[in-house]
């Protein structure tokens, strides 16, 4: 059982940065992929990033790309989403999640992001 815990989330003007961290309870290269989601009120969850375990690979939303970066650190089982030139459209609860080797899906806690205008 892969246990998620996010943080970094708070509140922060529009064309401000934040960074989330997910810390996996495992070794990520049990996981096939990590990646962030979040949900709006009223909205469906979206991904937003995820990232291979073993490689370089990542997909970003065409809504972030250019703005957000998703990475990694093997060696402290976290990963990190970088959010520059936030809007307050990007206002959701983010999720981690992970997608382990075998098969399962794994998600945190969720972390609010409110960037106001």
């Amino acid at each position: 059982q892969v246990q998620l815990v996010e943080s970094g989330g708070g509140l922060v003007q529009a064309g401000g940065s934040l960074r989330l961290s997910c810390a996996a309870s495992e070794s990520i290269f049990t996981i096939k992929y990590m990646g962030w989601y979040r949900q709006a009120p009223g909205k469906q969850r979206e991904l937003i990033a995820t990232i291979s375990s073993t490689t370089t690979n990542t997909i970003y939303a065409e809504s972030v790309k250019g703005r957000f970066t998703i990475s990694r650190d093997g060696a402290k089982n976290t990963v990190y989403l970088q959010m520059n030139s936030l809007k307050p459209e990007d206002t959701a609860v983010y999720y981690c999640n992970a997608f382990g080797v075998n098969g399962r899906d794994y998600w945190g806690q969720g972390t609010q992001v409110t960037v106001s205008s």
